[in-house]
């Protein structure tokens, strides 16, 4: 099982595009950089500045193969540092990851382009990997989120560096609003004795203080790779109110839809459900729902050799 589980993680490295022909950055903090629109295996990738990113999808991981080669920004790949490679984000972001199949979430720096085999959305390191507790399974269901804040102090310094794309941000973004902190006085537990009254207490409303900005490094401290119980739990696991399934396809025509749907029944549980789309039915056919990413990632290398278009979805 334990050899299995590694043949299964090594090929799950296997997914990455790599930087190794990038000319080296000055210093740690890599070249700022988004990037032209660029072609691999036949499909068009879009880099570009989105401040709203939230994407669920399937993250793998990159290690040995790559260590110590250059990223797409410059910088030196190491495989135990907390580092990402993603398809369009500019370089550096930061990105909160979280493993939607046991809870976990840490913070990590994009600094490299990649991966491209199937739908994953994400490559991480070979740490961050152990860190989200998937290095032996090879590929995990996440949400990845982009950090406005720790991201623009990030490009702010690569910008120093120079690079292709050298227009760095005006500011960083404005503070979330405040809400104004009503205090008073609370009476006694019945039986309780009334504390004695703080000094310079207030009915009034106040002003919340607002907390200093975090001053930016050459490396941002984003979670100590020596301490996994700086990993976090979401509010409300995702992954208990998200299904995975194969969507092979959709159409305008259900007669369509059961065509399909009658050829992939050697694959599973084929469904067809009905979507609204700009005011019309679209009749999407879908194999699943799949307990786990790994069954999911190899089914979906078994469902593509029929249906190229197949891809992985989630609902929620």
């Amino acid at each position: 099982m334990v050899l299995g589980a590694l043949a299964f993680a090594l090929a799950a490295c296997g997914s990455h595009g790599g930087g190794a022909n990038n000319v080296a950055a000055p210093n740690a903090n890599g070249f700022y950089k988004i990037g032209q629109p660029y072609q691999i295996d036949g499909k068009w990738y879009y880099p570009a500045v989105n401040w709203t990113y939230e994407e669920t999808g399937v993250a793998s991981w990159y290690g040995s193969d790559f260590n110590g080669k250059y990223t797409a920004n410059g910088e030196r790949f190491d495989m135990n540092a907390l580092t990402a490679a993603h398809r369009t984000l500019p370089m550096p972001s930061i990105v909160e990851v979280t493993n939607l199949d046991n809870g976990r979430s840490i913070q990590l720096r994009v600094n490299d382009r990649g991966p491209y085999a199937r739908d994953r959305i994400l490559d991480v390191s070979r740490r961050a990997a152990q860190m989200l507790g998937f290095e032996n399974a090879g590929t995990a269901h996440v949400r990845v989120q982009l950090l406005q804040q720790p991201t623009l102090q990030a490009e702010l310094l690569a910008q120093k560096n120079g690079g292709p794309d050298v227009e760095p941000p005006t500011q960083l973004a404005a503070a979330e609003p405040v809400a104004a902190v009503k205090e008073q006085t609370l009476a006694p537990p019945n039986g309780a004795a009334a504390p004695p009254p703080a000094a310079n207490a207030s009915t009034t409303t106040q002003t919340q203080q607002q907390p200093a900005p975090r001053a930016a490094t050459s490396h941002l401290a984003l979670v100590d790779p020596t301490d996994a119980a700086t990993t976090k739990t979401p509010a409300v696991p995702a992954a208990a109110n998200s299904r995975m399934y194969i969507q092979a396809g959709a159409f305008s025509s259900r007669q369509n839809a059961e065509i399909l749907k009658a050829k992939l029944t050697q694959f599973g549980t084929v469904n067809i459900d009905t979507a609204q789309v700009h005011g019309a039915n679209i009749y999407r056919v879908r194999i699943g729902p799949i307990a786990t990413t790994g069954e999911a990632d190899r089914l979906l290398g078994d469902v593509v050799k029929s249906v190229p278009q197949a891809r992985l979805a989630f609902d929620w």
